[in-house]
């Protein structure tokens, strides 16, 4: 019985998150994007909904064996015979794995109650139908560009078609001519579901033109006076920043997503399967594919978890490990008194993040619990400050260390680190797309609250992100003020300050005196976000924010957009 209800829980679970994708076409074609909005919101609560009701019938069923592990290893070989004719048998198994350590809190892992590893070496099912469609080859680019668009949206009424059809296929003749390619394409094949997230819609497919595959998005978008392609992305670099662990997660409907999954990695080789599938909105199965890429590099490596790199956090204890790509964060025990805060308050904003439009600057973080490693596997250094700043939540004894909570990011270069050590241009990029990451969560509603260089990252691409999330608030919190003029000269004598200051009041024109860059990045950067110094216009954005506007934020480049198509304003 048990092992049927959570099978039946899990059929129930992914049903509901499919109908809610689905959904994400009539937002795009009707232009809700509230709507679309508070989806993406019901979406990723589910899945904590779902489990909860489970827990509570598992317990009631199990009643006191409810810990009785033979048990459990029944259960979990008659639910694998039960889901290995589904086409989403590794999300099934992820979600075997969360209701066992529901009732378990287990410790470390436990193969006999849990899938560590998938208890499929290859998919056990065939695929019923091809991820993609298939479009021959055609002499004309536009001819075929045309069948695409009139295929995925028959129905839509177009600002320009033609001018649209004209710019893509200029675009793709470009690509193929830059990479010394054919200039005829042999055959595209484009994902059969169109991804959605925010206010665009993507088509996304791969071009082959000789022995070249090109991969390639279409990005579009709705407007007042029609659809319209407004960005074609032909690049690894660019499909991959659109698939970013800083940006939320995409709509897309699909019975089988490791079909996807394999069909996306071959746009993005150097992108894990563990952020594809976060990526596609099955966060929880690629929460698994991380843990399972952790415990593959700790059998392989011979390094061992160290302290990050950087600032210590006042907050956050960060380590690492050599060679592997994400980076480990615990909440300390206590605070100096300078931190105003809770763990319970720094919780919150980890789940804020979560639900929130991320706008490519705020980084995904997964939270993992009940962790347990070798103590062999921790430099001492590491292990004495875990000792002393987080013994509630850090176990030592009897040779390894008991994690109860962690956070796992991807890691990235301290931006203060980075504009010290990186070349003039480089730095001076940086420096740019700081202020540009500040302005687009600002379009999102979102404060950072401290604008010091330490809590921003660079990615591999040079993107600038936020990653330290215990002074964020929403923007629409803050009052923004303008420091008045001293009244005399003992107040502009004065150390403290000769106004009142609330505790949600900010002053833009003092972050010029904070943000430690040097003279010449200074100078780099207020010549092109010196309105961040500016009380009228973060009030501007706030005030658009308030009314309900929604700002979009654009996830490639205005190279990539097309000439002549609408354009949505952000922070002005």
């Amino acid at each position: 019985m048990g092992a049927t209800a959570i099978a039946d829980a899990f059929n129930a679970y992914r049903n509901r998150f499919r109908i809610i994708t689905r959904r994400a076409a009539l937002r795009f074609a009707e232009r809700e994007w509230a709507a679309h909005s508070n989806d993406s919101v019901e979406r990723l609560k589910l899945y904590s909904v779902v489990v909860d009701t489970l827990e509570e019938k598992i317990r009631g069923l199990m009643g006191d064996r409810i810990d009785d592990t033979f048990l459990w290893a029944s259960i979990k070989a008659v639910y694998s015979g039960l889901i290995a004719e589904r086409d989403d048998w590794e999300l099934a198994e992820t979600f075997f794995n969360s209701i066992t350590r529901r009732c378990f809190v287990t410790r470390g892992v436990d193969p006999r109650i849990e899938f560590v590893d998938s208890d499929f070496n290859s998919p056990p099912t065939r695929s019923r139908e091809s991820v993609y469609r298939t479009y021959d080859r055609q002499e004309d680019a536009s001819v075929m560009v045309m069948e695409i668009l009139t295929d995925y949206f028959p129905d839509a009424k177009w600002d320009d078609l033609a001018r649209d059809v004209d710019a893509i296929a200029g675009r793709l003749a470009r690509r193929l001519d830059q990479i010394g390619a054919l200039i005829s394409v042999d055959r595209t094949e484009v994902v059969r579901s169109v991804f959605y997230r925010g206010q665009a819609g993507y088509l996304v497919g791969r071009m082959f033109s000789g022995s070249n595959q090109v991969p390639f998005v279409l990005a579009l978008a709705n407007s007042e006076s029609g659809y319209f392609v407004d960005a074609v992305l032909l690049s690894e670099n660019e499909i991959s920043i659109l698939f970013s662990f800083a940006r939320s997660y995409f709509h897309v409907d699909v019975a089988r997503p490791h079909d996807l999954v394999h069909f996306l990695k071959s746009l993005m080789p150097r992108k894990r399967r563990a952020e594809i599938y976060i990526a596609v909105g099955e966060d929880k199965h690629g929460k698994t594919e991380l843990y399972r890429d952790l415990l593959r590099h700790l059998q392989s490596s011979t390094g061992q978890f160290e302290l990050a790199r950087g600032t210590p956090g006042l907050v956050m204890i960060c380590f690492t490990m050599p060679g592997f790509q994400d980076a480990f964060k615990i909440i300390r025990d206590k605070f100096p008194d300078v931190k105003k805060t809770t763990r319970k308050s720094i919780m919150n904003k980890y789940k804020m993040v979560f639900r929130h439009n991320r706008a490519g600057r705020l980084m995904d973080v997964q939270d993992f619990q009940h962790l347990k490693f070798d103590e062999t596997l921790f430099a001492p250094s590491l292990l004495e400050e875990l000792r002393t700043a987080a013994p509630d939540t850090v176990h030592i004894a009897n040779g390894f260390v008991v994690i109860d909570h962690v956070y796992v990011e991807r890691m990235v270069i301290p931006l203060d680190i980075y504009v010290r050590e990186a070349g003039d241009q480089a730095a001076s990029d940086a420096v740019i797309d700081f202020g540009k990451a500040i302005k687009d969560m600002a379009s999102t509603n979102i404060f950072p609250g401290d604008l010091l260089l330490k809590n921003f990252g660079v990615t591999r691409h040079g993107r600038v992100v936020f990653y330290d999330y215990d002074e964020l608030t929403e923007l629409t919190e803050i009052r923004f003020r303008s420091i008045p003029p001293p009244r005399d000269d003992l107040d502009e004598l004065s150390a403290e300050p000769w106004y009142s200051v609330g505790p949600r009041d900010v002053f833009p024109e003092e972050h010029r005196n904070f943000l430690g860059l040097s003279p010449y990045l200074t100078k780099v950067f207020e010549s092109h976000h010196d309105d961040l110094y500016e009380m009228v216009a973060w009030n501007a954005i706030r005030q658009r924010v308030i009314d309900g506007e929604i700002i979009q934020v654009f996830a490639y480049s205005a190279e990539a957009q097309l000439p002549g198509t609408p354009k949505a304003v952000g922070w002005a």
